[in-house]
């Protein structure tokens, strides 16, 4: 990788001898793959143990999980927060954890319509839950800073799952509670 950053660089016309750009091509590589380190992870490792049994059957929400993630299509960045929310069925899982499994989902090469679902999907396998509710808002710098330049835009994504999709005033709480 960290040939291919100074490829890249060369390729721009810039001089990897200048003091500045010396070391860059290593310390991007090292970014690369912490911004990428998603790849690495896998769900148990992530959740670790952490689903508890409990009796409470009542709406569980995290708001405003920051998330950093890197647009597949070119490779820029895009930032924003997410809001996870989950009916339990007997079984609670860890606070962290449904922040750990955001960052897993954000840090891979992504585009945000496949991440929240990812997002939902999983929270419901690993918790049981009689439903599950996501809603993800991003900037996008990609639509900042090239292309159409547009510096207000803010995408906003949403999966539900079984009673965030099939009961009305589930779904109407969850949203009235993340504005």
């Amino acid at each position: 990788m960290k040939d291919s950053f100074a490829d890249i660089i060369s390729a721009v016309g810039e001089d990897l001898r200048r003091d500045g750009l010396r070391d860059t091509p290593e310390r991007a590589a090292k970014a690369f793959k912490f911004l990428t380190r998603g790849y690495n992870q896998d769900i148990d490792e992530v959740v670790n143990g952490a689903i508890f049994d409990s009796d409470n059957d009542e709406m569980v929400l995290v708001k405003n999980i920051e998330l950093y993630s890197l647009c597949e299509h070119h490779l820029l960045p895009f930032i924003g927060k997410c809001h996870v929310a989950y009916l339990p069925q007997g079984k609670v899982i860890g606070l962290s954890k449904i922040a750990r499994i955001v960052d897993m989902y954000a840090r891979r090469l992504q585009i945000q319509e496949n991440m929240t679902k990812q997002i939902a999907e999983t929270i419901m396998q690993v918790t049981g839950a009689k439903g599950v509710g996501v809603v993800l808002e991003a900037k996008h710098l990609c639509m900042m800073m090239r292309g159409v330049e547009k510096q207000n835009s803010m995408m906003t994504t949403s999966m539900m799952l079984g009673a965030f999709r099939d009961v009305p005033s589930t779904r109407s709480e969850f949203l009235r509670l993340i504005r």
